[in-house]
């Protein structure tokens, strides 16, 4: 007998730590998506997961019917528009790019300072974190 997951056909290339792929698991969960979920090594990546990035070979990488979404932003906005139950992002388009706005300055300012205040150390830490803050 299949699965949800299997008859829907969605498969999701993740790494549980990712921050990107939990957003795309968050999606999926509101939006009440049965998938499979393959926890990947990102240090000896799956053949699954170049093939499905061909550019950028990282997760995550949603797979719907066997064709690949890649990128969490991009994603999160397929989830939503192929579930189209319960919303995730404002109807009002102001509130929509708001909305939008917000999570593009979380990848680009918020998840590079995060990195760099876990990789640096010394003067280097000091300056992350005060660009954190």
């Amino acid at each position: 007998m299949a699965t949800a997951a299997e008859k829907e056909g969605v498969v999701l290339l993740d790494l549980w730590v990712s921050p990107f792929g939990q957003r795309c698991r968050i999606a999926l969960a509101e939006k009440g998506v049965e998938y499979e979920y393959k926890e990947e090594n990102l240090s000896d990546k799956s053949p699954l997961l170049l093939k499905m990035n061909l550019i950028h070979k990282k997760i995550p990488v949603l797979i719907h019917h066997g064709k690949p979404i890649c990128e969490s932003l991009v994603t999160v906005q397929y989830i939503d528009e192929v579930w189209s139950n319960n919303p995730l992002l404002p109807s009002d388009p102001y509130e929509r790019a708001k909305a939008r706005f917000w999570a593009d300055f979380v990848d680009k300012k918020v998840y590079e300072c995060g990195t760099r205040l876990w990789k640096l150390k010394g003067e280097a830490h000091e300056e992350a974190r005060k660009d954190m803050i």
